[in-house]
């Protein structure tokens, strides 16, 4: 049976890491966790943080990163640390990295994938990993791509991009006490028990369908052979918005860009005008696509991490769960500001006693059967984990 700790400080350094720590044993009832998974602030001094968490509660292993946001179920802002703490004696967890995303993604993915256990640990039915990303080093999308083939398409994949706060300058993930930019991490979890992954975002076009015409990685230069920046002009003044090239984040948090895919539309925030008219997103649009401008409202936010909430409630063949791990876009928390609360609250609902704990990200990654795959922006990825 598995038993899980939940636990957030507003504590800075070493402190936080004791505070944690102390939390970690006191609701395990004096165990270590297997596994420890830890969301920091970008303040947060993480190698006196995670100097301190790995000596207080000895965590078989610790896997986290540096967000934009943190929430649990009692308690949701900016600024803070959370951990989550899972003793686990029938299920098998292991730690990777890989390293040099901007340089070479597929040696990074292959140092990932060669961390995994699973190939060589038979006694387990499912594999899963959770995978967080300096998302800020590019090729989040080609690198889950990449692990689901490097393992077989026998993983299932959660998770997000590493945060900073919404300033998209500096983001580092965790394995063990290392703290590490330009790099990807993962908890590989074995278990008999199924894990739960539900994906939803709540986001409909807006406006005609367009063909992406030109496009190099996350640069959208032309829709239709017209500019990016024109076609979002031409929405905004068809909509009564108002869209400025030289700050135009207020208006994309509310008029996201969304690819067609045979699972629905996955979603690309865009983040900035360049002089050409081109528009950079937070991750890859192919070139060539179909695409449509879409647009969302606080009550569908809600209503779609409620939805990905009982998909993966009802992936876990009637087990229990433990505790629920959700991953939402930075971008969803900028654009509800306070409602944003009414989504956590939505998917409180669901869970019931449950508790959960989680983080704004930079992209959502999830990779599982029947669902949207990949990476993903603005979209509530929730993870149930059985008892």
């Amino acid at each position: 049976m598995t038993n899980a700790a939940i636990a957030i400080s507003r504590g800075s350094g070493s402190a936080a890491g004791e505070e944690l720590g102390a939390a970690m044993r006191e609701q395990l009832g004096g165990e270590s966790p297997d596994a420890l998974i830890v969301f920091a602030s970008p303040g947060q001094d993480h190698e006196a943080l995670l100097r301190a968490l790995t000596a207080s509660c000895r965590p078989g292993v610790l896997v986290g990163c540096s967000s934009a946001g943190e929430f649990t179920s009692d308690e949701a802002g900016v600024g803070m640390t959370c951990a989550v703490g899972l003793a686990a004696p029938e299920m098998r967890f292991a730690a990777a990295i890989g390293r040099g995303l901007r340089e070479d993604r597929v040696a990074a993915a292959e140092a990932l994938a060669g961390g995994f256990r699973g190939r060589h640990t038979p006694g387990y039915r499912h594999h899963a990993a959770l995978v967080f990303t300096d998302a800020l080093a590019g090729f989040a999308d080609d690198l889950v791509d990449r692990l689901a083939l490097l393992t077989g398409g026998v993983y299932r994949f959660f998770g997000g991009g590493a945060g900073d706060d919404a300033r998209f300058e500096h983001t580092v993930v965790f394995c063990g006490t290392e703290v590490a930019s330009d790099a990807v991490v993962a908890l590989e979890i074995l278990s008999n028990k199924r894990i739960g992954i539900g994906v939803r975002h709540g986001w409909a076009p807006g406006g005609e369908r367009m063909r992406v015409t030109e496009a190099s990685g996350a640069r959208v230069g032309s829709l239709n052979a017209v500019s990016t920046a024109e076609v979002f002009e031409s929405h905004a003044a068809s909509t009564g918005q108002a869209f400025d090239r030289g700050e135009p984040v207020p208006f994309f948090l509310h008029n996201v860009l969304g690819v067609e895919s045979p699972e629905g539309y996955r979603l690309r925030v865009p983040l900035s005008v360049d002089e050409d008219g081109s528009v950079g997103c937070a991750a890859d649009v192919p070139s060539g696509a179909a695409a449509c401008i879409m647009t969302t409202t606080a009550a569908s936010a809600a209503d779609a991490a409620a939805e990905a909430t009982r998909a993966a409630l009802a992936q876990m063949d009637g087990n229990e769960p433990a505790v629920a791990l959700v991953f939402d876009c930075v971008a969803t928390r900028l654009r509800l500001g306070q409602d944003f609360g009414a989504e956590l609250a939505a998917v409180q609902h669901e869970l019931g006693s449950t508790r959960m704990a989680g983080f704004n990200t930079y992209g959502q990654i999830a990779q599982a059967e029947g669902q949207f795959s990949g990476f993903h922006n603005c979209t509530a990825v929730v993870c149930t984990i059985p008892r």
